[in-house]
């Protein structure tokens, strides 16, 4: 069995050897446990191993999730494409999504977000090798839906999430991640006061602090394989 400690452990040795070489030394990166596809129990193990960010793509299996594990200390991320008529869930549940690419979308979370809760942090998702399979935008819609987004008082923009190609070999994901990195330096330019470029997964997420990330989305590398059923 993987012990998650340990698995943790290499993670985070790894991402401090990353910082370093990458003249980023005192930097932190946020580790979001990609906890789709296995159980509550898992889940657990990790928060009391120290993780406080998880990630989930499924909302069934994520709200269900949640309620198990009842850590008022976790922050969930819904980092899954996202359905109009699952917006509510989303914003009563979760106090991050990192896949926002519509200004619908972003009115829909806004306006169910429930009173008494911060605003929801959100991520703009970017699809800059536009691969129709992905949701996210491209470059040339960044800024107009950045601004809608923080007119919003139940939102707050935190920055940006993209990934390259499964497909992509090295050079051309240093290529992809770089990309996105200046997205994020875009909006900063534009005085959006932006703190998060979300890239980075169990496969690539040393080159991808190489390039600017500091928020990298785990599963594989910490829980081992995929359960077909988690329950």
């Amino acid at each position: 069995m993987i012990q998650i400690t340990d698995q943790i452990a290499d993670i985070e040795e790894r991402i401090d050897r990353t910082l370093d070489r990458s003249g980023r030394s005192g930097e932190t990166v946020t580790i979001v446990a990609v906890s789709k596809r296995q159980p509550a129990t898992a889940v657990a193990s990790a928060a009391a191993a120290g993780l406080r960010h998880f990630g989930e793509n499924y909302l069934q299996e994520a709200v269900e999730k949640i309620s198990a594990v009842a850590n008022s200390g976790l922050n969930w991320h819904f980092i899954g494409q996202i359905q109009s008529n699952k917006t509510r869930s989303i914003a009563e549940n979760f106090s991050w999504v990192e896949t926002v690419d519509r200004a619908r979308i972003a009115d829909r979370l806004n306006d169910q977000r429930p009173d008494g809760l911060e605003p929801l942090n959100v991520l703009i998702q970017l699809n800059l090798d536009r691969e129709p399979q992905k949701g996210g935008i491209a470059a040339g819609e960044l800024l107009p839906l950045a601004e809608h987004i923080s007119a919003l008082p139940g939102l707050q923009l935190r920055g940006v999430m993209g990934m390259p190609p499964a497909n992509f070999s090295p050079t051309q994901n240093r290529a992809s991640f770089s990309a996105i990195a200046a997205e994020a330096a875009k909006l900063k330019s534009h005085g959006f006061a932006i703190d998060t470029i979300s890239m980075g997964m169990s496969s690539d997420f040393e080159l991808a602090i190489e390039c600017g990330s500091n928020c990298i989305r785990i599963g594989t590398a910490l829980f081992g394989p995929r359960m077909t059923n988690p329950n």
